[in-house]
């Protein structure tokens, strides 16, 4: 299973320095306007610390959000942060892409299975992040990459989808020793 560790970073380049890194705060500003309101998620410059405020709401009637959105809005709950980042409707509006390097971890649950001579493993993603299946299956294997690479063009490593390109969807493939 591939689990995000923490908060990938966000992409998009900072009007004070020029930076093209953002780490969210977990914090939102909510501005009401009369019956109307905007939400912002806060996040920081990598480089100058500069906040910028990536938006979330734009003008919506009150009475569309729901409450329990508005609650977890006005707590600044973390996990809300986290849905939200990962939204692609968001990320559109607000202009953003994710940096998700260095905040995943793959848990293969033990080393147990290496010595079977066919594996059938399926993957699954926690969360919408995009990986390498090639660079999954080498660091759950400790294989190298050109190793996995070698297999699949032996025919020893085998799937269902194209194990090129990035993936943040579920797969399965079958590693034959």
């Amino acid at each position: 299973m591939v689990v995000p560790t923490c908060l990938p970073l966000v992409r998009r380049r900072c009007h004070a320095c020029a930076s093209e890194r953002f780490r969210a705060s977990g914090k939102f500003r909510v501005n009401a306007h009369h019956k109307l309101i905007d939400v912002w998620l806060l996040a920081r410059c990598t480089a100058c610390g500069d906040t910028a405020k990536f938006t979330v709401l734009e003008r919506v009637n009150v009475c569309s959000v729901r409450p329990e959105l508005l609650d977890r809005l006005h707590d600044n709950d973390p996990a809300l942060t986290a849905e939200l980042l990962q939204d692609p409707v968001v990320q559109h509006r607000a202009r953003i892409a994710l940096d998700w390097d260095n905040a995943w971890r793959l848990d293969t649950g033990g080393s147990d299975h290496l010595d079977h001579e066919a594996i059938d493993v399926s993957v699954r993603f926690e969360a919408r992040i995009p990986v390498r299946p090639v660079r999954l299956i080498a660091a759950g294997f400790g294989l190298s990459r050109a190793e996995v690479e070698r297999l699949i063009e032996e025919g020893k490593l085998v799937s269902a989808i194209r194990l090129s390109g990035k993936r943040s969807s579920d797969f399965t493939f079958t590693l034959k020793r």
